[in-house]
């Protein structure tokens, strides 16, 4: 099911609906050499990106920077975790992302009392038999509001979600649709009444976004649009559907990645290891993440081959969330973000020609 009220194709403040564009122009074709259906699927992806950018951007302001991970997930078919503190959007940017893409959607509100039943769903006596009733993880966009909030047996209930994209209940393993991604938003800083995610969990995001206070002028552009309308997420409108998404992440699988980009981006994540600040360093789920990442954000960019530089983009968003920084360091100020923005200043950037006409880095 959508989204109640979700405005279709030629919505006010929309955009015409792109997925079946990228569909035809992506689907079933290898993604490489210049000219043809790849070069068509290319374009695709950078209209469809610049589609989903304006759409968005009417009820979110100043978020193509944390818009642009949340689509590199989708398309590397990850994860992804939104944590800031209150009040910066990260409901209203998941709810706006989840609008102009068209699929499904379901929400959970993270609480103490918050059962893994209300997440996978359970069976129920109806006419002397028990009829399954699916909890809210049976859909495409699964939006998790403070998930710190639920307690860690609730947040296990997820993890089956998340990696397998399956649910085993009573028994019965239940495939879960296609696509399906995990939106859940945090706030670091009130600590009464959580429960931090364990490693395991946060090693299933394939990116930490992070928004930030927007600037003088953002700000005024928020308080201004919301006096002219109570809800901006109501101008948002389709961009994509559910073919679309899959032939795109299907062209992502096929962009060309050099021996030498690859050999870079295991690098970066076999430092962490190796630093001394971080006790557990990020593990080779995250180097699948950075190279599927990486693959993402060059689609994005319109190119069928991927460059140092579209490593570099996603590293941190990709491996911070994965640290764990020594207890002794943390009290000193050191964050996983210098910690992985100094990995990327101290691993030499490989120079390579990626593709046709490509520059060396």
């Amino acid at each position: 099911m959508t989204e109640d009220g979700r405005p279709g194709a030629g919505a006010a403040g929309g955009v015409p609906v792109a997925g079946a564009v990228a569909g035809e122009a992506v689907a079933g074709e290898a993604v490489g050499g210049e000219g043809g259906p790849a070069a068509a699927g290319r374009q695709a992806a950078s209209r469809t990106w610049a589609h989903l950018r304006d759409a968005v951007a009417e009820a979110v302001v100043g978020a193509e920077q944390p818009l642009r991970l949340l689509a590199v997930a989708l398309l590397a078919d990850g994860h992804a975790l939104i944590e800031d503190v209150p009040g910066v959007g990260k409901t209203l940017l998941a709810r706006a992302f989840a609008r102009a893409l068209g699929l499904g959607f379901g929400r959970i509100q993270g609480t103490p009392d918050l059962l893994p039943s209300d997440i996978t769903g359970s069976s129920v006596l109806e006419d002397g038999r028990l009829r399954f009733v699916p909890g809210p993880v049976f859909t495409n966009l699964l939006l998790v509001d403070e998930i710190n909030r639920a307690t860690p047996r609730a947040q296990s209930a997820l993890l089956e979600a998340m990696q397998e994209r399956q649910v085993s209940i009573e028994g019965a393993t239940r495939p879960l649709p296609d696509p399906f991604l995990v939106l859940a938003t945090q706030n670091p800083v009130e600590l009464a009444g959580t429960f931090a995610l364990p490693e395991a969990q946060l090693d299933r995001f394939l990116v930490r976004v992070r928004l930030g206070y927007p600037g003088p002028g953002d700000e005024g552009r928020i308080a201004r649009r919301y006096q002219r309308e109570a809800e901006p997420l109501a101008r948002v409108g389709q961009v994509l559907d559910a073919a679309g998404v899959r032939a795109l992440r299907e062209a992502t699988r096929q962009l060309t990645v050099a021996p030498e980009v690859e050999a870079y981006a295991v690098a970066l994540v076999r430092a962490t290891r190796e630093r001394p600040e971080v006790e557990l360093g990020a593990s080779p789920r995250a180097s699948v993440a950075l190279y599927r990442a990486a693959q993402a954000g060059a689609l994005l960019d319109g190119r069928d081959f991927v460059l140092p530089d579209d490593v570099k983009a996603v590293a941190v968003a990709v491996l911070a969330h994965r640290l764990v920084i020594d207890v002794d360091r943390a009290l000193r100020g050191t964050t996983s973000e210098q910690v992985v923005d100094g990995i990327l200043a101290a691993v030499p950037v490989p120079p390579i020609l990626a593709g046709p006409g490509a520059a060396g880095t």
